[in-house]
């Protein structure tokens, strides 16, 4: 797929690795939906830089814990943008919440958001891409091959983002390519001190955390590359091999 020109929803786009994909792609001529729930302030700076950039940039509001609400995003996103191509579905949380601490709503609180408002979200935007089809690229996590125990729920969750990308692009298959990227230790949580810092690089093969850019190279990789799909990509420094 050649990139310029074509039309991209970004979930999640105000931030952190949400907010370093819509660069990615603006910076190869993408014009681009920036989706935000709460983080107004980032979509704002987002598309700031879109317009810097001269491609079209809309911002689109919505909360995606909300199933109805994440399917019809990417339909917002084509009439915006006047047509849809390309969907990555960021939009996440990460709670650590040990077993004895996960309740129904706790529970809720993150599929609903990390599987639920994923695979709806994919639904949607294989519909609003109508014939001539397109590309989705899914945020899972290597904690889907991982099992943290303070981490139960965020586990299971990402586990199913990695099912469904690979049961979606079996079904959309050939028209609408899915595939998956699994950072690894790129934005460490901001609760995190220099000790456990030194022991997370201590223990990646490669040496060092990663940056927003290295899963940005992926995400461009699967968008442009027409013979992958079904596919997660880990990008961890070499954890799993851990």
């Amino acid at each position: 797929m050649d990139l310029r020109g074509k039309s991209a929803l970004v979930t999640g786009a105000g931030q952190r690795i949400g907010r370093a994909i819509t660069y990615g792609l603006i910076r190869r001529g993408v014009n681009v939906a920036i989706h935000y729930h709460r983080s107004e302030h980032g979509a704002k700076a987002t598309a700031m830089e879109a317009e810097v950039a001269g491609v079209k940039v809309v911002r689109l509001q919505a909360d995606l814990s909300d199933a109805e609400a994440a399917e019809a995003l990417p339909a917002r996103a084509r009439e915006a943008l006047g047509g849809l191509d390309i969907a990555v579905l960021n939009a996440a949380m990460m709670e650590k919440r040990p077993l004895e601490e996960v309740t129904p709503s706790a529970w809720d609180r993150v599929m609903n958001l990390n599987l639920r408002s994923t695979f709806f979200a994919a639904k949607g935007a294989a519909a609003a891409m109508g014939e001539q089809g397109g590309a989705i690229v899914t945020l899972a996590d290597i904690a889907a091959f991982q099992r943290w125990k303070q981490y139960p729920v965020h586990v299971i969750s990402k586990a199913g983002v990695v099912a469904a990308t690979e049961l979606l692009a079996k079904i959309l298959a050939p028209r609408v390519r899915v595939n998956a990227v699994a950072p690894g230790a790129v934005l460490l949580p901001p609760d995190w001190d220099d000790e456990a810092r030194k022991q997370l690089v201590a223990s990646t093969p490669l040496g060092r955390i990663g940056t927003p850019d290295d899963v940005v190279r992926a995400v461009l990789f699967l968008l442009e590359n027409d013979y992958v799909t079904g596919t997660t990509l880990v990008v961890d420094g070499g954890r799993l091999l851990t």
